[in-house]
């Protein structure tokens, strides 16, 4: 295993990640707040020791194999929430590290999850890096590395594997630095049109740009304790609703659309699924309210839309308490926690591909057992399905809801209530943000006992990188020679 090399791109990524720590600095400089020494000092911490790293493993061999790419994205993922939380913890805006960490953690798997009670109080520069961490997460650490490292002649291929584990990574050039690169392009396009548009509304520039961060990254994080429930604007809730749903499409889509080709989106079918589902459900949940008279017409379509797109790309934005509406709604709000966005989004969860391809195979099976000797492949997108996917579908669905089972019955020992324990897991699992009971959508995660934290956070990294990534850590034969 090539030690060097590993410590090398971490080195490089801790540089990468104190250089970022400068733009809260700025934006507390602008502000006069108190935090900005807080901000140096972290910032200072990250850059020193990357650049000591990177000089130390400056002969390293530059060849990165598929075990030093598995290792490399899960060590980043955790020391970048380890030195990302010092700032909150140096400020003293969460002087508990155990909650720095989880609300980093929170912030760079893009899962939304707070432990703060007055969000309102924070310092801009300690609310501009909460959102920054969602937009560093959302399109991935390692993504971002994939742009850089070739300068360095590192190859990030495996890199690339590792940080996004689903059915079929679509690649938009042969070339990973270009392709990395240009998904950034778009990600940053996008969130610039998103800040605009926001701000033409009624949110302040600082606001328009954090939470166009944390909808692009499909975070959650919001400046504010009531989310975007603080604004009654139907614009810019509607303007949030288009891009979280973007947020959720196959970035290789919108590179398509962007450069005016439209038969690709039109035709993709994980597109019609994700539209479908999306449409689906804001209507079986608009009829209920309608049925409960809660809103009026226009309003009853908005909460649905916006709870209904929020869940399925895993953004956790929220506009009303959906705790506050019947079980059955309820029910049909929690079936959303197990969704996800498309696959080569930001969204976490289980990913719609996975799920079309699991039904697709269920039916073709029971078509297998009617005509026996037919031969009947699994087709998406009209190409054929290797079975090795199929298989790997078949696994991850079925680890991920064994994790999920067994991950209630543990964190019941800190939180004993089953629909809460229910909610903080699928939300922790899925990336999602709010969950059920005592940690749904008015509430938060500051009451849950340390360890239970602890706990939660290992699930957000876990299903952030889609299991595999960090479970084949855990397997014998992965460290065998």
């Amino acid at each position: 295993m090539n030690i060097k090399i590993i410590l090398r791109v971490i080195g490089l990524l801790m540089f990468v990640e104190g250089a970022f720590m400068i733009l809260p600095i700025i934006i507390s400089l602008i502000y006069g707040e108190n935090d900005t020494m807080g901000f140096v000092f972290s910032s200072g911490i990250n850059l020193l020791i990357g650049a000591i790293i990177i000089w130390l493993t400056r002969n390293a061999s530059k060849d990165i194999g598929k075990r030093e790419g598995f290792i490399i994205v899960a060590i980043v993922w955790i020391i970048f929430s380890f030195l990302g939380s010092l700032p909150y913890y140096f400020t003293g805006a969460i002087p508990n590290y155990t909650d720095a960490f989880f609300e980093t953690m929170s912030g760079f798997t893009t899962t939304g999850a707070s432990i703060l009670n007055d969000i309102e109080a924070l310092p801009h520069g300690i609310l501009f890096w909460r959102s920054l961490t969602h937009w560093l997460g959302g399109m991935g650490i390692i993504v971002l590395s994939l742009a850089i490292l070739p300068i360095f002649g590192i190859g990030g291929m495996q890199l690339y594997i590792a940080e996004v584990p689903g059915p079929t990574p679509d690649k938009i050039s042969p070339r990973i630095r270009h392709t990395a690169a240009t998904m950034w392009v778009i990600y940053l396009v996008l969130t610039l049109i998103e800040t605009l548009l926001l701000w033409i509304g009624d949110m302040s520039l600082f606001d328009a740009v954090c939470h166009a961060f944390a909808t692009m990254a499909t975070g959650g994080f919001s400046t504010k304790q009531a989310s975007i429930g603080y604004w009654s604007s139907p614009y810019i809730q509607y303007v949030i609703i288009l891009f979280m749903f973007l947020a959720g499409t196959n970035f290789t889509l919108t590179y398509f659309t962007l450069r005016g080709k439209f038969r690709p989106v039109l035709k993709d079918e994980e597109f019609k699924y994700y539209a479908i589902i999306v449409l689906g459900f804001t209507t079986i949940i608009s009829v209920g309210l309608f049925i409960t008279a809660q809103y009026g017409f226009e309003e009853t379509i908005r909460n649905s839309l916006f709870w209904v797109v929020s869940l399925v790309t895993t953004t956790g934005f929220g506009t009303v308490d959906y705790l506050m509406w019947k079980p059955v709604l309820i029910a049909v709000i929690f079936m959303l926690f197990f969704f996800g966005g498309s696959a080569g989004s930001t969204g976490g969860g289980i990913k719609i591909m996975r799920i079309v391809l699991l039904f697709k195979n269920g039916y073709y099976e029971l078509k297998r057992l009617i005509h026996p000797n037919a031969i009947i492949p699994l087709k998406f997108n009209k190409h054929s399905v290797d079975s090795k996917i199929v298989t790997n579908i078949l696994a991850f669905f079925v680890l991920y809801f064994i994790i999920f089972g067994a991950s209630i019955v543990v964190f019941m020992i800190f939180e004993p209530d089953l629909v809460s324990s229910m909610g903080a897991v699928a939300s922790s699992l899925g990336n999602i943000g709010p969950g059920l009971g005592s940690v749904g959508p008015a509430e938060n995660y500051a009451h849950i006992h340390p360890l239970g934290k602890w706990f939660l956070s290992f699930l957000m990294l876990l299903g952030r990188l889609e299991l595999f990534t960090i479970l084949v850590l855990f397997s014998p034969a992965f460290w065998k020679e």
